[in-house]
C-alpha cells in the first residue's frame, strides 16, 4: 500500500482545519478517546454540532483563536491507500511554517472560500506550491452550502484560478466543490450539487495517480558515514554509507567522486549484510570502491556519465525564515544533505511580492520574504537545480552565531 503525503493551505477561516477534521471523521480514523474529548470540548459550531477543526489545532494559541500557527500533522488510512497530511497555516506571518510542511508533499490542496473568491493568500500559496516544484494541485471550493450550492459561483472561482495559474510550472490542477462543515463531497457524494459529476476529495485521493518526484535520473549518492570497523576480521574494510538521491547504481558501474572529480569503480553494494547487484533511489546502502579514494562526509559519489558542475557561485530562490533580516556582511553556513559550507550572500537579486508575482528591487530580506539571490561559497560546491532534484538542489541556511536556519534554498 503506497503513500500520499499532501498539505492543505488556505487563506484564515477557508476551513482548511475543518476540512481534516471532516476527512478524518468522516473515515472513522479518530479513536474512540479523542472523539470523546472532542465532544466534551467547548469549542463547537453555530448549529450545536462537534468543532471538527479541534483534531489539528494543536496549539492553545491556535485554539483560543481558531486559527492554524504551526504545521499540524496527521495520519490515516483507507483500504486503498495510506496518508500524510501537513495541515499548513494560511497567515501570511506563518508563510515560513507553510514553506516547511509543504517541502516533502506529493500533492497540495488549496482552499478557497465559495463566497471570497480567489484572493491575494490564494495567490500566495500557489505561488509557494510552484516554487516548490510540487506538480499536483487540487483547488476545493469550500463552504458551497454558504452560497446555496451555486453552480456559477463554482465555476467563476474555476475560472479565475486558471486564469493567474498559467503563469506558474503546475502540470495538474482539479477542482472539487465541498462544504467541510456539513460533509458535502468529502467522503459521501453530495446530493446538493447534483451539477458536479467529480469524485468526492477520498475518492480523489485515493485514485490519483502522484509518482514520486521525478529525478533526472542522474545517479546522485552523498556520502554520510566512512565505514571502517578496524577489526581484525574487517581490518582493510572500506565502505561509503548513504542514501541514494537520484537514479541508481550497479555492481561495476564507474563512478566520480565529487567534488575532487577522482573516479572508481563500484565492487559492492550492501544492506542490511545482504550483497546487492544494484540499488535504487530511495535504498540506504553501502558502496564500496575499488580504489582507496580520500573521501569525506558531504562528497557526492555521482554517476561518470552525468558528472555535475562544480562551482563556488549559485543562485538561488530563498525563503527567508528569521526574526533578523538578512545581513549581506554575515556569514552563513549552507547546509546541502551532509556538506556543510561557509557562504556569504553577494546579492540580492530581487523581492518577490508573492500577492501580485511581480519581481522588485530589494536591499534586504525580513521574516518570510520570498526572492532570489547570489551566493558565494568558500568550498567548491556541487549541486543540481531544484527542478531536477529536490535532494541535491535544496538546502538550508544557518546563522552561525545562534546556529539557527534563517532560511530555505532551491538552487536555479
Amino acid at each position: 500500500m503506497d503513500i500520499l503525503k499532501f498539505i492543505t493551505a488556505g487563506s484564515v477561516d477557508d476551513g482548511k482545519s475543518t476540512l481534516i477534521g471532516r476527512l478524518l471523521y468522516d473515515t472513522d480514523s479518530i479513536l474512540e478517546d479523542q472523539l470523546e474529548a472532542i465532544k466534551n470540548a467547548n469549542r463547537k459550531n453555530d448549529d450545536g454540532t462537534v468543532d471538527l477543526a479541534i483534531i489539528t489545532d494543536g496549539l492553545k494559541a491556535e485554539r483560543e483563536q481558531g486559527i492554524t500557527i504551526d504545521v499540524a500533522y496527521k495520519y490515516f488510512q483507507t483500504d486503498k491507500r495510506k496518508f500524510i497530511i501537513a495541515d499548513t497555516p494560511g497567515h501570511i506571518q506563518y508563510t515560513r511554517n507553510m514553506v516547511t510542511g509543504a517541502s516533502g508533499a506529493d500533492l497540495a490542496i488549496i482552499l478557497i472560500d465559495a463566497r471570497k473568491g480567489v484572493i491575494e493568500q490564494t495567490i500566495r500559496h500557489t505561488f509557494l506550491v510552484s516554487l516548490l516544484n510540487i506538480q499536483h494541485v487540487l483547488v476545493c471550493v469550500n463552504k458551497m452550502d454558504m452560497v446555496d450550492y451555486d453552480q456559477e459561483s463554482f465555476e467563476k472561482i474555476k475560472h479565475d484560478y486558471l486564469q493567474f495559474s498559467d503563469k506558474l510550472t503546475i502540470q495538474n490542477i482539479e477542482f472539487i466543490p465541498v462544504s467541510a462543515l456539513r460533509g458535502d463531497n468529502i467522503v459521501i457524494k453530495s446530493r446538493n450539487m447534483p451539477w458536479y459529476g467529480g469524485p468526492s476529495l477520498i475518492e480523489f485521493l485515493e485514485t490519483v495517480d502522484v509518482k514520486p518526484f521525478a529525478t533526472s535520473g542522474k545517479g546522485r549518492f552523498p556520502v554520510q558515514w566512512i565505514v571502517r570497523p578496524q577489526t581484525d576480521e574487517l581490518h582493510d574494510y572500506r565502505g561509503y554509507a548513504g542514501r541514494i538521491v537520484g537514479g541508481s547504481f550497479k555492481v561495476g558501474d564507474e563512478i566520480a567522486i565529487m567534488p575532487s572529480g577522482f573516479r572508481s569503480t563500484i565492487t559492492n553494494i550492501e544492506l542490511n549484510n545482504d550483497q546487492k547487484e544494484n540499488a535504487e533511489e530511495g535504498e540506504s546502502v553501502i558502496i564500496r570502491l575499488k580504489d582507496d579514494i580520500d573521501i569525506s562526509r558531504g562528497d557526492l559519489i555521482v554517476s561518470a556519465s552525468d558528472i555535475p558542475e562544480v562551482t563556488k557561485d549559485l543562485e538561488a530562490s530563498i525563503c527567508w525564515m528569521d526574526l533578523r533580516p538578512l545581513d549581506l556582511s554575515q556569514t552563513y553556513l549552507l547546509q546541502t544533505n551532509s556538506k556543510l559550507s561557509r557562504v556569504k550572500i553577494q546579492d540580492i537579486l530581487h523581492k518577490v511580492n508573492i500577492n501580485t508575482l511581480e519581481e522588485i528591487p530589494a536591499d534586504s530580506f525580513s521574516l518570510n520574504d520570498i526572492g532570489k539571490v547570489r551566493i558565494r561559497s568558500a568550498d567548491e560546491l556541487v549541486v543540481d537545480s531544484y527542478a531536477e532534484n529536490k535532494a541535491t538542489g535544496g538546502a538550508i541556511l544557518i546563522d552561525a552565531r545562534t546556529n539557527l536556519t534563517v532560511g530555505a534554498l532551491m538552487f536555479n
